[in-house]
């Protein structure tokens, strides 16, 4: 990062930058659900990545994308240690 920028932590995210994660292009061969639920949980807040989940749900995505593994999106977030508020949030909208 360049001396003269400040690193941005905690910045509150408006409905609009929210649901820009849903436009997210997948890599060829990934799934596209499962790209935008994992770069979502990676970049926001519990609290942002709930909001997200309304919009997610609304937009009629897979909500329990598989991975190339064969577990559901949810079920890899059980091995995360800091993921509770995630988890909660994902079962709160009907994920398995």
């Amino acid at each position: 990062m360049k001396k003269d920028k400040q690193k941005v932590i905690g910045e509150v995210l408006d409905d609009a930058r929210i649901k820009e994660y849903l436009s997210l292009q997948a890599p060829a061969g990934e799934s596209q659900a499962l790209h935008i639920l994992t770069r979502a949980y990676r970049s926001l807040r519990a609290e942002d990545f709930e909001r997200f989940l309304r919009f997610y749900v609304e937009s009629g995505l897979e909500l329990n994308p598989a991975t190339v593994e064969g577990s559901t999106f949810l079920s890899t977030l059980e091995s995360q240690r800091h993921a509770t508020p995630y988890i909660r949030a994902l079962r709160d909208v009907g994920a398995e």
